[in-house]
Formats: structure tokens, sequence, C-alpha cells
């Protein structure tokens, strides 16, 4: 489970971040991947070399390193999320007239060869999504991913059984299963939710008064499923006054995410584990400055893509 989502300030800087919510052990590292690093496909052990630099969350694991997120010098940024149930994507390579890319060697790949949200439709229609098990959980995990750039574009990338999908994102959000669409149209089931509340009603000569504030919160979900993060969230950046600087977006950014943050003990795997938020981490791609804090952690760190060693 994990969420994510984008934020505009007035000074025209957009965040980009995510909570990594997991029920399985990871340790996050922060790594800095040069312009024109070599690397090999976990598929095939075909050679890429990277256009950009880029900054990133992920771990190494078996001889394995995956990312979680990332942002590259161009200001283009992504993050992978959990698919249970929907990700559909080919178990071996099949199409001759495509290079075949890992699963969890995707958000590497884009992160290294594209400038902007703009270059992600003539990139995918070259390569084909194989899935393969990671080292983490061992299995094919399903997978999908979120992206952004500095201009504000978000899409989402989606491998259902109607292909690989990229999807226009006007709201800046993902979650988990179900897809994306589902998740637009479901926020339909929750217009009465507003920041205002009724001060009063009268029923059959009864006048009804609120108990307080937040009454016009009371038709939003509160559990911790992906649709009820999704709509949280949706809510909470749409009546955010848009932060006026680096700093009020941050902090606004980190405060949203506290609401749809899992801690540990909320929800019990079928495995009997924990799953709960890993860490929480936003960019800013206009400087492609890293801010993030770990669950065991109240404190925010920051790293930049110019002043942390590579890989």
């Amino acid at each position: 489970m994990c969420t994510a989502m984008t934020l505009q300030s007035q000074s025209k800087e957009l965040f980009f971040g995510r909570n990594m919510d997991f029920s399985h052990d990871i340790i996050p590292q922060l790594y800095i991947v040069p312009s024109s690093y070599v690397w090999n496909n976990n598929l095939n052990n075909n050679q890429f070399t990277d256009s950009y630099r880029f900054i990133g969350l992920g771990q190494e694991l078996d001889g394995i390193l995956g990312f979680f997120d990332g942002v590259n010098e161009k200001g283009f940024a992504a993050a992978v999320l959990y698919f249970a149930g929907y990700a559909q994507y080919n178990t071996k390579s099949v199409h001759k007239t495509t290079q075949p890319i890992a699963s969890i060697d995707f958000l590497h790949y884009i992160l290294g060869k594209c400038a902007s949200v703009k270059e992600l439709p003539a990139l995918l229609k070259d390569i084909t999504i194989v899935g393969i098990p990671d080292p983490v959980t061992k299995t094919i995990a399903p997978l999908h991913w979120i992206a952004t750039d500095r201009s504000g574009a978000c899409v989402v990338i989606e491998p259902t059984e109607r292909g690989l999908e990229l999807i226009n994102n006007p709201i800046g959000i993902m979650s988990n299963s179900p897809d994306f669409q589902w998740h637009m149209t479901n926020l339909r089931n929750y217009i009465g939710a507003s920041p205002t509340q009724t001060e009063e009603v009268v029923w059959d000569n009864i006048l009804l008064t609120p108990f307080g504030q937040a009454g016009g919160t009371i038709p939003l979900p509160g559990g911790f499923t992906s649709p009820e993060r999704f709509v949280r969230t949706a809510y909470l950046k749409a009546h955010l006054p848009k932060p006026k600087d680096s700093r009020e977006a941050i902090a606004a950014c980190f405060h949203i995410m506290e609401s749809v943050s899992i801690p540990k003990g909320a929800v019990v795997t079928s495995r009997n584990t924990y799953d709960y938020t890993k860490y929480t981490a936003f960019i800013n791609t206009n400087t492609c400055e890293y801010f993030y804090k770990t669950y065991d952690s109240i404190y925010v760190t920051t790293a930049d893509l110019w002043h942390t060693e590579t890989v």
C-alpha cells in the first residue's frame, strides 16, 4: 500500500512525493546515479546507459538495485506503487520489435531516459515491461507508476489486461488498486465533503446543531484502504491554501501524507506481518532536493542531486 501526490507552490515549484507503505522488510537507501551510468537489465543482462543523472530512494538486495522513487536532473520524477489484482504484464519477452524491460527496472529506466512527461509516449512504444520476481517479496510484484515534471504535468502508467496504458493524471494523486480511472470515478461519491459545515437544521421542529467544527468532513472515509487514502488525499490537496514558497509547500506535503500514513499495528497481513508506512519522501523537482523521514524518526532528512556521493 502506498500513496503519492504532486503539489505546486505559488512560486511555481513542483513537489512530488509519497508514503511508502509495505509489509515486507526494506531498508531504503539514498542513491545518486550519474549520467552515462551503465547498468544491466535484470531480465536478460542487456546493458543500458542512463542519459541523465538522478537521485532516488531504493534498495540493493541479492545484487539487484531497485528504486522506489526519484528525480533526475531535468526535473522528471517518478515512483512505483503496488497494483495488486490488476497489474498484468508479460512473464517472458515475446515481442521481437520492442525492447524488454524488467518490471523492477522500469523506474530506473525512465528516470535515466526521460527529460519530461512528454517523452513518455514515444518511449513506451519501444518497450515491453516483463514481470520478474523481485528479491524482496520473491514474487512477480504487481506494479504501476506515477510520473511528473516541473511543468506540473502528471501521468499514471498501468499495465493491465488492456495493455500498457499511459493515463493523464489531472489530480496528481495515486494510490493502489483498483485502476486510476476507477479512483477518479469514485471521487463522485464524496462531493458532499466540505471544509465548511451546516450550522443548523430543523427536523420536525427540532433544532439540530453541530458538535463543533469539521461537520462538513463527515462524508470522508477514515480507513487505510487504497480508495479511502485516495479520497482523503484528494480532498486535502483540493482545499489546501496554495503554499507561497518551498518551505510552506514541504510542510503542507508532509501534513497531507500524515492523514494517510499507516501506524504499525493498524494493518496486519495474511502473513501476520505489519503493513505500515516505512518512509515519507518529497522532492522539489525544480532544485532536485529530497526531503524524507522514516517511520522511526520524526526528523526530516534532506539531500540533493548535486551534493551526495554517486553509486
